[in-house]
């Protein structure tokens, strides 16, 4: 789903990489207005960081008023009172949410931890609320005043946008019981990072699988086409059973893999058919940044660059494509990963399985501006409007000039994608037929999925060689060792505006397995991504 999906700042040559809420975020400190000490003029403002006193102080004065239900003057303590005050009120209010007991933790600076204990009511139905946040304590730029950092995390850990809000009543849809591909059913307490994609299932199919809405505490989102995130339910409703294609055991393996490396995600698809197998995420924000992401892909997208190369009678697998030390484009100078030796008579499949980023920048020359996006889209299905049935980003391969030409080459540039996009680019390297990827079943709802030409034979014997190359004796065979089948992969990183290290990148097959994943911040692609890869690939 392109045109709802987040975006992302795009720089000449380089990404800086905007993720979901919270990451890429900023505070507004909005100091609340003060008069002024009287007779010998305006006291002294104050500056510097809370003292312990002011923390403890301000966050007392807060809970009590909020306790108290109080929402103007809760929010009067924050400095951001326009946006505090409505989702304060909220609480109280389309939340149902009273008797509300806050205990504070001891402060760590200026960051006070607290437990909150409070009762949902609606219709004649209560139900306890527990649960812990924390605030952090700030000085009001203008004033001097020491206020709470206004964040609606404050109020319950699972708002991020400034716009989300509570609210209790009817479900916004039927509650929902997903089974995998084989009948077993998927929760998010087994599985934690189908949560938010559960919720989106369930807001999109819970009418279509036939149950009935229950009473429930939810956030609502302020993002468009983001499923309520349900906190707390009042009264059952019946569960509709809803078919998906994942499986069960992929999705373990996934969800096992991506708790090795924070702000990491993977994704698994079927080749044959374009099904997806797993999803994972291991994100601070709770994002589905497998599916929603757009940052770049670095090496990995070698795939298509070589692709594009074969397709438009540039060069072949097997023909020239130099390895200089660096190259220079349009007085961009790009270099190869460190200690990399050069070879002035490498081939296109030696390039390839060593990932020498000059050799592609070389081609600039003979590729045209648009070549690159044509190829992605028209044989990859890159940056068509995919239907997988919940939100996705589909990618996007705009036809840049100047450097980007050439960075657009080696997976920098304007090239956005995320690990479902480089897993479906793979699946079709690997069968020359674009299967667009789905996580329900097409016939649910019988929506049209995007379509692409795909391969010629020739192209995806020669991708496969090439990849096969580079999993048994290039940048990728130590991560790739002791997988058997037919196997290929490509390695990759991609330096990100901002970021000590460069996020790290791997796609890779296994028989009617492929994979990719993304460690933001992660180093190079065997560093993190690569033992993701593989670990879902064993279990497929």
């Amino acid at each position: 789903m392109r045109k709802g999906a987040k975006a992302a700042i795009v720089g000449s040559v380089f990404v800086v990489m905007v993720g979901g809420a919270g990451y890429g975020a900023f505070n507004i400190v909005n100091a609340v207005s003060g008069g002024g000490a009287g007779g010998g003029g305006p006291a002294p403002v104050k500056t510097g960081p809370p003292s312990s006193g002011e923390v403890k102080d301000t966050s007392t004065k807060f809970f009590a008023a909020w306790e108290k239900g109080e929402a103007a003057s809760a929010a009067a303590l924050t400095n951001n009172a326009e946006k505090a005050e409505p989702l304060l009120t909220a609480y109280g209010g389309t939340a149902h949410i009273g008797g509300v007991k806050i205990t504070p933790g001891a402060a760590t600076g200026d960051t006070v931890p607290f437990s909150v204990r409070a009762t949902v009511s609606y219709e004649g139905k209560s139900k306890p609320l527990d649960y812990r946040s924390e605030l952090t304590v700030v000085r009001g730029l203008t004033t001097g005043k020491a206020l709470v950092d206004w964040q609606p995390s404050v109020v319950h850990p699972g708002l991020k946008d400034m716009d989300d809000t509570l609210v209790t009543g009817d479900a916004s849809a039927p509650p929902i019981e997903a089974v995998d591909r084989g009948g077993k059913v998927l929760t998010k307490e087994k599985y934690p990072s189908l949560g938010p994609i559960l919720d989106e299932l369930r807001a999109k199919y819970g009418d279509k699988a036939g149950g009935t809405p229950g009473i429930e505490l939810a956030i609502r989102h302020a993002a468009p086409d983001t499923a309520d995130t349900p906190l707390l339910t009042l009264a059952q409703g019946k569960a509709g059973k809803l078919p998906t294609t994942l499986s069960a055991s992929v999705q373990a393996a996934a969800e096992k893999a991506v708790t090795k490396y924070s702000q990491s995600s993977v994704v698994a698809v079927k080749p044959s058919t374009g099904e997806v197998l797993a999803v994972a995420n291991n994100r601070t924000d709770g994002w589905n940044a497998a599916f929603l992401g757009q940052v770049a892909p670095g090496s990995t997208w070698k795939i298509v660059s070589a692709a594009t190369l074969i397709d438009n009678g540039i060069t072949t697998a097997n023909g020239p494509a130099p390895c200089p030390a660096d190259a220079v484009w349009q007085s961009q100078t790009f270099h190869n990963i460190k200690n990399m030796p050069p070879d002035e008579n490498a081939t296109l499949s030696e390039s390839f399985a060593r990932s020498c980023n000059t050799a592609f920048v070389k081609f600039a020359d003979e590729v045209k501006v648009d070549s690159l996006t044509n190829e992605a889209e028209d044989r990859f299905g890159i940056g068509l409007d995919w239907k997988t049935g919940i939100p996705s980003f589909d990618g996007s391969v705009p036809a840049s000039g100047g450097p980007d030409t050439a960075a657009n080459l080696i997976g920098q540039g304007q090239v956005q994608v995320n690990p479902l996009n480089l897993a479906s680019v793979t699946a079709t390297a690997m069968t020359g037929a674009f299967r667009q990827p789905v996580i329900v079943p097409q016939s649910l709802d019988d929506r049209e999925l995007a379509r692409a030409r795909g391969l010629s034979a020739s192209t995806v014997e020669q991708l496969r060689a090439m990849m096969n190359r580079t999993a048994t004796s290039g940048t990728a065979a130590e991560v790739m060792s002791g997988l058997g089948g037919r196997i290929g992969a490509k390695t990759g990183s991609a330096e990100v505006d901002g970021q000590a290290k460069s996020d790290s990148w791997f796609t890779g097959y296994r028989d009617d397995v492929a994979a990719a994943a993304l460690v933001q911040d992660g180093g190079h692609g065997v560093d993190a991504s690569g033992p993701l890869v593989a670990q879902v690939l064993r279990a497929g």
